[in-house]
């Protein structure tokens, strides 16, 4: 990535001084291989943060679109063409003396064998494994954009075990799935909880349970992680410990403060009014775009969408889809 990604971050700085530092529009590229690694490069000495770890890019010029400036910088520092890609996240990130715009893209087809033209060392790594490499601060949103499913199921509030329990093979594979199931108490919800998880586990579905109760939970039954609704979410001081935090958010300042506590995603809605509250409306594609785009964080889209929806979200910069309706009716 070219030079003025780099450089250090400076916590506590007035809102002021980091609105008058200039500002510098990236275009960076996630490039997938066939055996879902992702292709990573390390800055050369001689530069600053020399060593660390970054994903391929560089800087967005006058008139270009992130697009172009994606396509143009991985030929120029890795000899490959960009076929097929698509937005993956927006990230801003403030350094000592500017602030930088990633725009992050998720490349799954190009031209050519990646080369170190710039003569960067690159590293093709496996998500699982990718801690292991220092990564710029800036690219954090973006591992975890990378390590989140596209599909995020709610449970109908309602839904009987047996229903539940059958249904959960015909769920997109790797998709997270959010117990959520207000009229049991925390007793019975628990000992559901494990009765999924073994099932799920049992099916080979690679399906990702979270919960929605006690965060400690979690790391009791051995669940993918913890989501908060709005109203726990401001009663928050700290994130809990945990290896996933997910929150409900219907503001700008919701979705802030979601990142503020270091949450991992946020699902932002109604995007679209549903068929249980139609008179609600929505906040309709524009206006949840706008949100999902300075959020910093990974967004699902809820409220009147489903999995057919998933182009249209992704390209407005969101994760993915979550919703209930969508995934459980015949």
């Amino acid at each position: 990535m070219s030079e003025p990604t780099v450089g250090s971050t400076v916590a506590g700085d007035a809102p002021q001084a980091v609105a008058q530092r200039p500002r510098i529009a990236v275009a960076a590229g996630c490039l997938i291989d066939g055996d879902g690694r992702v292709l990573i490069a390390q800055r050369p000495h001689g530069k600053i943060a020399a060593g660390q770890w970054e994903f391929p890019g560089g800087k967005i010029e006058a008139g270009e679109t992130a697009r172009a400036a994606l396509v143009r910088e991985l030929e120029e520092e890795l000899g490959v063409t960009v076929r097929v890609a698509r937005p993956l996240i927006k990230v801003v990130h403030a350094y000592r003396e500017r602030t930088v715009e990633l725009d992050c893209w998720l490349a799954s087809v190009w031209d050519g064998e990646p080369q170190g033209r710039e003569q960067q060392a690159f590293a093709w790594v496996r998500l699982d494994e990718i801690d292991d490499y220092p990564i710029l601060a800036a690219d954090g949103p973006i591992l975890s954009a990378l390590r989140l499913p596209a599909h995020y199921v709610f449970t109908p509030p309602d839904i009987g075990e047996a229903a539940l329990l059958a249904r959960l093979p015909q769920l997109p594979r790797g998709a997270l799935l959010r117990l959520r199931l207000p009229a049991l108490d925390d007793a019975a919800y628990a000992a559901l909880a494990g009765r999924v998880l073994a099932a799920a586990d049992k099916a080979g579905t690679a399906l990702r349970v979270v919960l929605d109760r006690d965060p400690d939970m979690v790391g009791r039954l051995g669940a993918a992680g913890w989501h908060a609704d709005s109203g726990r979410l401001a009663a928050l001081s700290t994130r809990p410990a945990g290896p996933l935090c997910l929150a409900s958010a219907h503001s700008p300042a919701e979705l802030a403060r979601a990142r503020e506590l270091g949450f991992d995603a946020a699902v932002l809605g109604p995007v679209r009014s549903t068929p249980t509250h139609p008179a609600a409306g929505g906040l309709g594609e524009l206006t949840a775009a706008a949100w999902t785009q300075a959020a910093n964080l990974p967004v699902y889209w809820l409220g009147g969408l489903g999995p057919r929806d998933l182009d249209t979200v992704q390209a407005h910069y969101a994760q993915g889809v979550a919703a209930i309706r969508a995934y459980w009716s015949a």
